[in-house]
């Protein structure tokens, strides 16, 4: 997997000391490179072919998705990848960014819905791609991965559990074990934030004030575990105990920094999925109200009629 001495096998190589320019330079994995690209690719192909057949997709769905890729290309396709090798500052906000950020994008651009939407229904008693992800949609399996009671422990342990148990340092090892635990952190975050987003279709749909005590039932942990790394008087991960030395850093005040990192990143999701939570709401109440009023509007000359009989009546008994 390494290529031109890059990355995990190359942890002995010189890394300059880490700057910003340095870190976006274009490099990093393939893999998401090429998975970047074809999430790109087939999205488009949805739209285009929505609006060929006449039918409107969102703008602001699109530019969600293709922010949401443009983020895990910036963390994962660039040199900060190699950077996160060595430095745990670098690598927290690639876990961050990954697990917090991109899903919500992605998740907001409502993917299963425009796949349900473009996908050719396959014909009676037949089983096409479309047909496929409705099932799985319906399937014990979707119910279980997007319920609270998973995805909040999930969501946690992703961050207790490999960060202070050796299954980190044996991930870390290989460009595949690395490659993995992103891919993973991206799905978490997934699984996580869809029922809670509620722009796509899914077995668990909560309402919008459960949606928010879920967001808010994983908040905290992050920034405990945050905490607990800027408070820690000793390297807590051994793949970051020494860092190469042209780096020029210190791994305590490292792994502080990637505690701040971690504390100051469970906010930004927190207030991006409660200005779209608080939008959807709104959104959704306007169009409840819309419907009243034109039940109003069928009905409106019969409930005036009804109440000048009223009147009529109470007149006549008065009399």
């Amino acid at each position: 997997m390494d290529h031109s001495g890059h990355g995990m096998d190359g942890m002995n190589m010189d890394l300059p000391p880490f700057t910003l320019g340095r870190g976006l330079e274009f490099g990093g994995d393939p893999v998401f490179l090429v998975g970047c690209l074809l999430g790109l690719g087939l999205y488009g192909w949805a739209v285009i072919r929505l609006r060929r057949r006449g039918d409107a997709w969102p703008v602001g769905r699109t530019v969600a998705w293709a922010l949401g890729l443009v983020s895990v290309a910036l963390v994962m396709c660039t040199r900060l990848n190699d950077y996160g090798m060595a430095m745990f500052s670098v690598h927290m906000v690639q876990h961050m960014v990954i697990s917090m950020l991109s899903p919500i994008l992605l998740l907001l651009g409502a993917p299963v819905t425009l796949a349900l939407r473009a996908l050719p229904a396959a014909g009676r008693g037949r089983k096409g791609p479309r047909e496929l992800l409705v099932a799985l949609l319906h399937s014990r399996y979707m119910q279980i991965i997007t319920h609270p009671a998973f995805t909040i422990p999930l969501f946690i342990a992703s961050l207790y559990a490999l960060y202070f148990s050796p299954l980190f340092d044996f991930l870390m090892e290989t460009r595949a074990g690395h490659i993995g635990m992103m891919v993973h952190f991206l799905a978490v975050g997934m699984v996580f934030f869809w029922p809670i987003m509620g722009v796509d279709p899914g077995p668990h749909r909560p309402g919008y004030v459960m949606r928010m005590l879920e967001l808010f039932a994983g908040m905290p942990f992050h920034a405990f575990f945050g905490i607990a790394l800027m408070m820690a008087s000793e390297p807590m991960v051994d793949t970051f105990l020494n860092p190469p030395a042209s780096l020029g850093i210190d791994a305590l005040s490292d792994q502080s920094a990637a505690g701040g990192i971690a504390w100051a990143f469970s906010e930004i999701p927190s207030v991006v999925v409660l200005i779209a939570l608080v939008f959807q709401w709104y959104k959704s109440e306007e169009r409840q109200s819309q419907r009243a009023d034109r039940a109003a509007d069928r009905n409106g000359d019969k409930d005036l009629a009804d109440y000048n009989a009223y009147l009529a009546s109470l007149n006549a008994r008065g009399q």
